[in-house]
């Protein structure tokens, strides 16, 4: 029986606090009920469809292809998940957030045909990936780019067919869900591939069982260092890929090397898709430069230098050291650091540790969140002195402590989670 309509909430907030009810776990891998509700919607995407999933370098890459096809003058869609400060981050149209209007009228369609599926109930991702694909539904956008929450296979995205199919790197973080192993989770993201279609990899060796699963389905498979590669110079760079080369390309603006092989995986991409979706030279030039991306190195303005990335395994935080390595001297670095329990928190504090001098540990909330007494033993485990690391309640707490012990000369690097990184950056925009 379909719920009474004045029943339901009439606020984003309250759609979104209802929607942490209608499931009793987080997170539930699969399919089929997501899969039932979609069918019933009848979401029918006309423009081509890029998937893109991977342990890392997912957020950048999509970033880059709405970047570059906006400034190719196509109108985007763009999928992504979480979001930093707020939901409508989720949802872009035209490189811009939908407002809560259209995300308060997506949210009851997607209610009305959930309850018309008897026993379906989503998780808070599945409802909202639907209500993304209703919005982009009406939207009609010239291209649809969606970034895969968790894995690929059985991940909600995947209830579409991916033109093109991107996964840009496997490293081990989910194990509970996707598996121990790169082989395992490499599978796992794998799934979203199509017969007939292009995959891309941004891995110049992925794990054999990427590589086989491409082969039993049918996709074509474009690996880095083989159908597309890139060159790195001094100020500027090449690709080289089955629709060409590009040549002296800018650094993209968002900041590391490793950006770059995330780059040449968009050009894959728009290789790919290059019949349906021209795009110049200039084009791509304009959308590498102007390309942003919060919380992916993101450097604040002022002094100290305060930086903010979402590193939150061990591959991110090695990209993160390599970085804060490269930037020159500072006389001192000072972390403020959040994690969420399941995650490889020793993982994290090896890649990171050579490159910190205190660390402002402070416990995350919800029930994953680990506390700051659990961060600050695993420092003390990793040979970090007691006199190196202080201890907070919140995020907020952390940052404004390392920030009034912050020399103008030193800098403060915030990481661990998403939820760390969206902390400060509202407590530095409240305290200005």
């Amino acid at each position: 029986m379909e719920q009474d309509r004045s029943a339901r909430p009439s606020s984003l907030p309250g759609w979104l606090a209802y929607l942490e009810t209608l499931h009793p776990k987080p997170i539930a891998m699969g399919l089929e009920r997501v899969a039932t509700v979609a069918a019933r919607l009848d979401i029918r995407l006309a423009c081509p469809v890029v998937t893109v999933a991977g342990t890392n370098g997912k957020g950048s890459t999509c970033a880059m292809l709405e970047a570059i096809y906006r400034h190719a003058g196509y109108r985007t869609g763009l999928y992504t998940s979480p979001h930093l400060l707020r939901f409508n981050e989720r949802v872009r149209i035209g490189g811009e957030p939908v407002g809560d209007e259209a995300l308060v009228a997506a949210f009851d369609v997607v209610e009305t045909a959930r309850q018309r599926a008897p026993g379906v109930s989503l998780t808070y991702f599945e409802f909202t990936t639907l209500a993304g694909l209703v919005m982009f539904r009406q939207a009609i956008p010239d291209v649809l780019i969606l970034e895969v929450g968790l894995g690929g296979r059985l991940d909600a995205v995947n209830v579409v067919d991916a033109d093109v199919a991107v996964v840009t790197t496997v490293d081990v973080d989910h194990v509970e869900y996707l598996g121990p192993t790169r082989e395992d989770i490499a599978r796992e993201k794998a799934g979203i591939m199509r017969a007939g279609r292009i995959a891309v990899c941004g891995e110049p060796d992925p794990p054999e069982s990427l590589l086989a699963h491409a082969r039993s389905t049918g996709a074509t498979l474009w690996r880095i260092g083989g159908e597309y590669r890139y060159e790195a110079q001094a100020l500027q760079w090449r690709y080289q890929g089955p629709g060409g080369a590009r040549y002296g390309l800018p650094q993209p603006a968002l900041r590391g090397d490793y950006q770059i092989a995330n780059a040449a995986t968009a050009l894959a991409v728009i290789d790919a898709l290059r019949e349906r979706l021209p795009v110049s030279a200039g084009a791509v030039r304009d959308g590498l430069v102007h390309v942003e991306l919060a919380g992916r190195f993101q450097v604040l303005p002022g002094r100290p230098t305060i930086i903010l990335d979402v590193a939150h395994n061990p591959h991110a935080a090695r990209a993160l050291a390599g970085v804060l390595g490269s930037m020159g001297y500072f006389p001192r670095s000072l972390a403020v650091f959040g994690m969420l329990a399941d995650k490889d928190i020793d993982g994290v504090i090896a890649a990171m540790r050579a490159r910190i001098d205190l660390w402002y540990v402070a416990t995350l909330p919800g029930p994953r969140g680990a506390t700051a007494g659990e961060l600050a033993r695993r420092l003390r485990g990793a040979g970090v002195a007691d006199t190196a690391v202080r201890s907070f309640d919140s995020i907020a707490q952390a940052f404004v402590a390392a920030r009034a012990e912050a020399q103008e000369a030193d800098r403060i690097a915030a990481f661990g989670s998403f939820l760390t990184v969206a902390a400060v950056l509202d407590a530095a925009r409240t305290r200005g």
